[in-house]
């Protein structure tokens, strides 16, 4: 019988500036580097869960925005799921580090990618960070590329769904068939 996952949540903890700065927080006990989180204590929300947590582990009081994804991941043999926000951290901390962290490291979203221990925490960075950086204004939003030049039909083929391109390849076909025919003088 397999066991329920282990319920979580934390935030990416981002301080404005130039370059903005994003929290992450080395834990005591495997002195790995790690993104701010914890588990669900009974009767608690994951977003006050990780409204906690991030206060215990980085020591700053912060405000939360919106939800930014889940990971799930092995741990100890079980499932973990941990809920993100984005969080944003406005002056000093406000209370002391809670004993199972080392230290809390305020580093560009490279640097802090680079920083943590594990894998599956830096491809979750690696992926939401910018868009975390975004929804805060502290980086422009990527702009999605321009479509092909109009004249290139087969570019153009490229970024269509399937129905689509199905569309196109029967209206090209019937104008063919009509081109067809004019020049045979039938039209």
């Amino acid at each position: 019988m397999a066991r329920a996952p282990v319920l979580a949540a934390g935030g990416i903890v981002l301080r404005r500036g130039a370059p903005p700065l994003v929290a992450v927080v080395r834990q005591r006990k495997r002195n790995e580097w790690v993104l701010p989180k914890g588990k669900l204590d009974n009767g608690e929300t994951p977003k006050e869960a990780a409204h906690r947590e991030v206060l215990e582990e980085t020591g700053h009081d912060v405000a939360i925005h919106e939800f930014l994804g889940t990971l799930v991941y092995q741990s100890g043999g079980r499932t973990k799921a941990v809920h993100f926000w984005r969080m944003e951290a406005d002056g000093g901390p406000v209370r002391k580090l809670m004993d199972d962290i080392k230290a809390v490291d305020w580093l560009t979203l490279d640097d802090a990618i680079a920083r943590l221990s594990r894998e599956y925490e830096r491809a979750f960075l690696t992926q939401i960070g910018p868009i975390a950086l975004a929804a805060a204004g502290l980086v422009p939003a990527a702009t999605p590329e321009p479509p092909p030049a109009a004249d290139d039909l087969d570019a153009a083929m490229q970024t269509l769904t399937p129905a689509e391109a199905a569309s196109v390849d029967e209206l090209r076909y019937g104008l063919l068939q009509k081109v067809r025919a004019w020049l045979r003088g039938e039209a």
